[in-house]
């Protein structure tokens, strides 16, 4: 199905748009109903307060969809991923060409790497999206000043990784580089080539590592204050009861989580570029 075409994530997406389009509903459709789960919570406590148990019965029902959707999702993305994987693979052993079996066996490994993309990462950004839109929109529900927190924590977080994504790029090129050698190096049986392979892996993989240090250093002190900051507006707000200040710290909490997810995900985008401009070039 893929031997004609280009491998990258675009192909994947036209080729098998049918099965990925019903994961990333399921998806959509989770995340959604877990986004709004904190909200359903502190209507159930402000309930509670009152003695009116109507808003803990619609957190049950919220909870127990959540768990149904989240099932089906997982039954049918492991079937569904694993055909593209199986598919990507015979489309690099039809194109192998003079291709060494150390590179191909390297490239096979690379190529599933597009799968795992459209199966973790996309997912996971497409919850972030939707995690951070009901954030936000409840965050200026709740006050405009605690939505241009959120919002000018998460412009500063991809202005620090648009400054990192050519690093990036060349890291993950050293790294896959050096992977193509790897069968050639254990074939030797020399001990001393494969020390020096893996000794370069461990060197480009520790430049990596450093990088992404640094950038998740930086991004999270933005949080930590933006969190800071919204609990002690919250908390100085006279008008806002303890269900609602419970409901903004939640959301900023899931603010978090879900923007934290960005960087890793362009980061991941960096990576598979790196991937599709290797396996598709002429040798």
């Amino acid at each position: 199905m893929l031997i004609a075409d280009r491998l990258s994530i675009g192909t994947l997406l036209r080729r098998f748009r049918g099965a990925i389009g019903v994961t990333w509903l399921l998806t959509l459709c989770e995340t959604t109903i877990a986004a709004l789960a904190p909200l359903f919570i502190g209507f159930a406590i402000d309930g509670l307060l009152a003695s009116d148990l109507a808003a803990l019965v619609n957190l049950g029902v919220l909870l127990a969809a959540l768990i149904l959707i989240g099932v089906a999702r997982r039954i049918f993305d492991t079937r569904a991923y694993g055909t593209i994987r199986v598919e990507i693979g015979r489309a690099l052993t039809a194109k192998a060409g003079a291709t060494s079996i150390s590179a191909m066996n390297a490239r096979l490994g690379m190529g599933r790497e597009l799968a795992d993309f459209l199966e973790v990462q996309v997912p996971e950004l497409l919850s972030a999206f939707v995690r951070l839109h009901v954030a936000l929109v409840i965050l200026w529900s709740f006050h405009p000043v605690l939505f241009a927190s959120a919002f000018g924590a998460g412009i500063l977080m991809l202005l620090i990784y648009a400054a990192q994504h050519r690093r990036f790029y060349r890291l993950n090129g050293d790294l896959n580089h050096q992977m193509e050698r790897q069968v050639d190096a254990l074939s030797t049986l020399s001990p001393g080539k494969i020390f020096v392979h893996l000794a370069r892996l461990r060197r480009t993989e520790v430049r990596i590592s450093d990088t992404e240090a640094l950038v998740y250093g930086a991004m999270f002190t933005i949080l930590a204050g933006f969190i800071l900051f919204n609990l002690w507006f919250a908390a100085g707000t006279a008008e806002l009861t303890a269900g609602r200040i419970f409901s903004i710290v939640s959301y900023s909490w899931e603010f978090v989580e879900a923007a934290i997810v960005l960087p890793a995900t362009l980061q991941g985008w960096s990576r598979l570029a790196e991937i599709a401009d290797r396996i598709n070039a002429p040798d």
